[in-house]
């Protein structure tokens, strides 16, 4: 078995990693003193997927008075945290959304809040109760479901090679997630880090 490429897939290094983040795309609205707040959520792998997923809600609500927005990924050091307020008055609407998903423990997750103003002033106090709210509602309606932090390896192996590879990859958690057949089979696999080493030892590297 020849490995071609390595490359680690999830949040950090640490063997046995794992994370909790939203099980589904959700949206809820709610309405607060006249105004309409519509909170979105999903899971993203990327500060880019976050940002897509974010210029796809502002464009899906480009009327809207405001689209405020947080996003938390990775974990440990390679945690990166954002957060925007959109034109509210600082600190009441982005830092009380990421706030929500923090108090959940959830990472590789992006929550965008949408505000129509609906003609009442809420107030400092009021906006970062309506916010909080808003994002704490769609990341429950969301749920949540624990991902093992993964491994994508590209390997080459002969055809000999091929089930006894397969029984491992899948007895350890893993899966294929590319297959191409040659002269040799060429994989992409995806396994928990904890899982690759006994993999790894299994075989000689070329």
């Amino acid at each position: 078995m020849k490995k071609e490429e390595e490359r680690r897939r999830g949040l950090c290094a640490e063997s046995g990693a794992s994370y909790l983040t939203v099980a589904r795309e959700a949206t809820v609205e709610i309405k607060i003193e006249r105004s309409r707040f519509i909170g979105h959520a999903r899971e993203v792998e990327s500060e880019d997927a976050a940002r897509e997923f974010i210029a796809r809600i502002q464009a899906e609500h480009r009327q809207a008075t405001h689209n405020c927005f947080a996003y938390r990924v990775g974990m440990g050091k390679q945690e990166v945290t954002y957060y925007s307020d959109a034109g509210e008055p600082g600190g009441t609407a982005g830092r009380p959304i990421l706030g929500a998903i923090t108090s959940l423990g959830l990472t590789n997750v992006a929550v965008v809040v949408t505000r129509y103003f609906g003609g009442k002033k809420l107030g400092v106090r009021g906006l970062i109760e309506a916010y909080g709210q808003t994002a704490r509602r769609v990341l429950e309606e969301a749920g949540s479901i624990r991902r093992v932090v993964t491994r994508e390896v590209d390997l080459t192996c002969s055809y000999a090679e091929l089930d006894r590879l397969l029984y491992l990859v899948h007895s350890h958690g893993g899966s294929v997630v590319t297959a191409e057949y040659g002269s040799e089979v060429r994989l992409k696999i995806a396994v928990p880090l904890a899982a690759w080493a006994k993999i790894q030892s299994m075989f000689t590297s070329n």
